[in-house]
Parts: C-alpha cells; structure tokens; sequence
C-alpha cells in the first residue's frame, strides 16, 4: 500500500506501455508506443525523442514534445494527456503545446480560442462577431493580458461596473460570456476554484430598469395600418410581404427568403424548412384565403423569379429588410420583425374560445391543437385586417 501511495499520477495511469528503463536504454531506431498516441522516436543518430500523434478537425498531428534526455516518460505522458485534452476542447494541438511550453494562457488567446471552436455552430453571422466584439470593446482592455488563473472576483467586477447600470443588456452578455472562456479554462485544467463570475454576481447592484418589449400595435388599430399600408407608395411588392408577414406572425426573414416552392396552393399550406428557421425545426403554416391570394398576386408581379417577394429593384435579390423597416419608420409603428408579436397578446380567453369551439380538444394531439388554434387565430386576425 505505501509503494502505491508514492507512485506519481502519471505511473498510476499506466501499468503496460513503456518503461523508464526501456527509454534510458533504447537505441535502435525506430517509433515505440506507450500508448495513447505517445511515441518514443529513435533516430539513426541514437538520440531520441517524444512525440504525440493527435486527431485534430479530421487531420493527424503529431506534436513534439521534446527530447527523451531531458524530458521524462512521466513529464512526456503528463504533457500528452494535457494536450489531448485541450484539442478535445477545441484547441489546435499544435497551439496545446505551446500553451504548456509558455505557461497558463492569457484571457484574450483563451477567448478566442473558445470564440473559434463554438462560431460554426452558430447560424447567426451578426451573433458570431458580436460575440468576440463584446469582449474587445469591454472585458479585454482590463482582463484580456491577464493569466486566466489569475482573474478573480475582483478582476471580474472591475470590468463589470462601469457598464452594469449604464449597459445593462451588454452588461449581461459581457459576463456571460466571460464565465464561459473562465468554465473553459477550468475544464481544460489551467485554473481551479469556483468560477469567479458567480460570486461577482453577489457584489454587483439589482438592475432596477423594467423589461422592454418591442414595439406593437393594439390590435383594433392594426385595420387603419393595414389601409394606410395599402395606400402608401411602397412598391406593390413590399405591400405584399408587409401584410403577408402580419397575417402569418412571421419574421422578416422567413418572408423575405421564401422561395415559391415552399407554397402548396393546392393544399393552402407554407412549409419553411427547418433550415430557414431560428429554432432549425420545419414549421408549417396554414394559409388563410387572404394570405393565399398575396402569395398569387406576389407571383404573377415576378413569374419568372424563384423568390416569392424578390426585390422591386433587382429582382434576382432577396426583398431587402431595409424596406420594411423604412415602412414602420416613416409610418412611425413597429420594427417588422416584431412578426406583430400583438397576435400572441389577445390573451387566453380567446384561445379558450377556439378551444370551445373545436369538438374533442383533448382527444387532439399537442401538434393538431397548435395547427386548429392557429388556424382559428388567422381566421380571427384576417377579419380584424379586413
């Protein structure tokens, strides 16, 4: 028991492989594993070397780690293990190595480090250069030269405070993410201890400020938009999209985007792929009589144009955003992409009401009680627009 007690980490790891012994003795050339992708390269000179061979975004990389008389088979399999944990975690192993070579990394390098392996998995361009963008204009100038070991409570509610009142939103997704990369670092072991952001919650002050929700309209004045919208001298194309849009609670790229093909007229049905969605789900719409004669009348304007609302302008295009937020601008409403979230503000009494009048509501699947109840709410919403 006292001999097993005083093996180090690295010797209890390993009961096969290679031997200390073996490596101090070993002169013939060749490549000798100790497993795990760890390697013992003898060259024709007798001098050897440890290398370690790596999976890295589908391509092999084997990565030195210096030569056998100065490092030890303890030192090279804890190097190794270290590395493949950091190139788990996303990091270019080759990068892995360096990071040990030169100590704990600083914040900055661990950000974009974390910034780099989660951005593909992001659909949302805007969002990936925000992301980074946060943390340059607010936590790098205080915290980004800093060993990621060494940023504490402190560290953390220095860079916080000036913006917590003042940006309250940014505030928040300044201290998320900077909890992230400092997660990160814990998990790839280049820090220990309770993730400082946690705690500097407790030192910062309540946000007081009321939750803001985007622009709307009461819905008994959405008929007097829906005319003046008619009447204005936007293009017929933007008119269109515009109505579309609020008769389905769409957002603004959902319209803008949809190819003529996701319409079944037949069926009086819109398929969105899951693809064009935020949630990556196929949704699919059931089109009013109204909605239907929009798309007809956006088709036969560009017949020969895949999109269902292509730009006025340039017809090869996507409508731009631009032109239905000009629209609520100049008519002083709401932001388009809203998807006149008013639709969801009629309250439950009249979801209770379509409910009532649908026969075995509770014999209904969850799937076939949403499709009746939006139903229901575009026949009511297409009688308040007119």
């Amino acid at each position: 028991m006292s001999s097993e007690l005083k093996k180090s980490p690295s010797d209890r790891r390993r009961t096969n492989g290679l031997s200390a012994v073996f490596v101090r003795q070993k002169k013939a050339p060749g490549r000798y594993g100790d497993g795990n992708g760890l390697y013992l390269v003898v060259d024709r000179s007798g001098a050897s070397r440890w290398v370690l061979r790596v999976m890295y975004e589908g391509r092999r990389r084997d990565v030195g780690l210096g030569g056998a008389s100065t490092v030890t088979l303890a030192e090279a399999r804890d190097k190794a293990h270290e590395i493949r944990k950091l190139a788990k975690l996303g990091q270019d192993p080759v990068a892995a190595r360096r990071t040990i070579r030169d100590g704990v990394p600083k914040f900055e390098n661990c950000a974009r480090t974390v910034h780099k392996a989660r951005k593909a998995a992001w659909r949302n361009g805007k969002h990936q250069a925000q992301w980074l963008k946060t943390l340059e204009l607010y936590a790098f100038p205080t915290i980004g030269q800093m060993a990621i070991n060494r940023i504490g409570t402190a560290e953390v509610l220095k860079l916080l405070l000036p913006i917590w009142s003042a940006k309250p939103e940014t505030a928040r997704r300044v201290l998320q993410r900077v909890s992230t990369i400092i997660d990160y670092g814990t998990a790839a072991g280049m820090r220990s201890g309770e993730n400082p952001c946690r705690l500097a919650i407790l030192g910062l002050p309540k946000h007081t400020d009321e939750t803001e929700h985007f622009a709307a309209l009461p819905y008994v004045e959405v008929p007097a938009f829906i005319a003046k919208l008619r009447n204005s001298n936007a293009a017929e194309i933007t008119k269109l999209a515009f109505e579309f849009l609020v008769l389905n609670a769409s957002r603004s790229g959902e319209v803008r985007l949809a190819p003529k093909s996701e319409i079944d007229f037949a069926k009086a049905l819109w398929t969105i792929p899951g693809a064009r969605m935020k949630g990556g789900r196929e949704h699919i719409v059931p089109l009013t009589p109204r909605a239907l004669d929009i798309a007809r009348a956006a088709r036969a304007l560009y017949p020969d144009r895949p999109l269902l609302f292509p730009s006025p302008t340039n017809p090869e295009k996507p409508l731009s955003t631009w032109r239905l937020r000009s629209f609520c601008a100049a008519s002083r409403s709401m932001r388009p992409h809203t998807a006149f979230a008013l639709v969801f503000a009629i309250g439950a009494a009249r979801k209770r009401a379509f409910r009532a009048r649908l026969p075995k509501w509770r014999s209904l699947t969850p799937s076939s009680r949403k499709s009746k109840l939006l139903i229901g709410v575009e026949c009511f919403w297409e009688s308040v627009v007119g």
